[in-house]
């Protein structure tokens, strides 16, 4: 499996500035080379480097790094040929061995510039970070963010292998909790949302006000709660995934494929629902199982938090509150987030039933007794 491990660079101000110069270049011939792609309508990578290498190279680009502008644009177009591609000036450039170097141990790289290899550039990164650099393999993107510079290294890791799950356990997500499990385990709960309503209402404040100062802070707020959420969403799937492993069950995960448009919310909860990123949730915790063996399956969520856990009996008067399930058929009550989450857990021991059992088409073979 592949890990993205990130570092910051620490350049003095001239390898700064070539660094600088270097992205503003690549970045004007990928608008070239978008450019060109966008009025021939041609799109594969190998139908640009044919119209537009020459180009790059009277710009000053080196080959290999010509190379990889040419697929960057290839890749943009891959997936949306309807709208044309403009790249920012310090939008990420790849760069592969032959253009960068790295140097755990020294704590440095040497990465190729407009103005020639730079050697003996500074970063800094953790412990684990810096271990995990020894795995590295393929490509590593240089990125310019918020006047700091950084690398993101991909990283290949082994796998774990997978363990038969002996149960699974069901993850409801949800908008007063971001997580419950069939434990009964909630995650981040109102303490959570208090702190993203308070910097919502700080954000539309300093946005009305409009002032020198106020814009000044909304930049230095600026990804914020990007960064607050990544970090909840870590410690949320670390210990999901920690309870599956040490209880040998898998993990039963809902299929969230569109559900910004499927899902109708009163006008408050909108902006909550849409502004926390649960498909990161759901792919931290993916990673983190295939690292330590864990089962992961995804579930259909329809009428989970309607259906009760105990006799299956589905009803939309069964969810009385936010918070309260009452069957009305076998009147046990419960955690709706919980019973909602068992609900998950169940859909997972029978979608694991039906990927692994024998087929029933396929002829029985013969034992040598008979």
């Amino acid at each position: 499996m592949n890990l993205t491990v990130q570092v910051k660079l620490l350049p003095d101000p001239a390898q700064g500035a070539a660094l600088r110069a270097t992205l503003n270049l690549v970045n004007q011939a990928a608008n070239l080379v978008s450019e060109t792609a966008w009025e021939r309508r041609v799109f594969r990578n190998r139908d640009l480097r044919r119209c537009t290498y020459g180009q790059l190279k009277t710009l000053g680009l080196s080959a290999q790094p010509a190379q990889h502008v040419i697929k960057k644009v290839a890749d943009a177009y891959t997936h949306d040929q309807r709208t044309r591609r403009v790249f920012r000036r310090d939008a990420a450039q790849p760069y592969d061995d032959r253009c960068l170097s790295w140097q755990p141990d020294q704590g440095t790289v040497s990465i190729w510039t407009v103005a020639g290899r730079l050697k003996g550039v500074r970063f800094t990164c953790g412990q684990r970070q810096r271990a995990l650099l020894a795995s590295r393999k393929g490509e590593s993107d240089l990125v310019h963010r918020d006047g700091a510079w950084y690398l993101y290294a991909t990283c290949e890791l082994p796998e774990a292998e997978p363990v038969k799950p002996s149960g699974f356990l069901g993850v409801d997500l949800g908008i007063v909790n971001i997580a419950t499990t069939s434990d009964g385990q909630r995650h981040a709960g109102r303490q959570l949302n208090r702190v993203r309503h308070r910097n919502r209402r700080l954000r539309a404040k300093l946005q009305a006000k409009g002032t020198k100062s106020a814009k000044r802070l909304l930049r230095r707020r600026r990804r914020k709660e990007t960064r607050f959420a990544a970090d909840t969403n870590h410690v949320i799937s670390k210990r999901i995934v920690a309870v599956a492993a040490r209880t040998g069950r898998g993990i039963a995960l809902e299929d969230l494929t569109g559900i910004r448009g499927r899902v109708r919310l009163r006008r408050p909860q909108r902006a909550t629902l849409h502004s926390w990123a649960f498909h990161q949730l759901g792919s931290f915790v993916a990673y983190k199982a295939r690292r330590a063996g864990v089962v992961v399956v995804h579930v259909d969520p329809a009428f989970t938090s309607q259906t009760c856990a105990d006799c299956g009996h589905v009803e939309k008067a069964n969810r009385v509150g936010q918070a309260t399930f009452c069957c009305r058929s076998c009147g046990v009550a419960a955690h709706a987030d919980r019973n909602a989450a068992r609900n998950i857990a169940l859909r997972g021991v029978a979608g694991w039933a039906a990927v692994n059992q024998p087929h029933a088409d396929t002829p029985a073979v013969a034992s040598d007794a008979a």
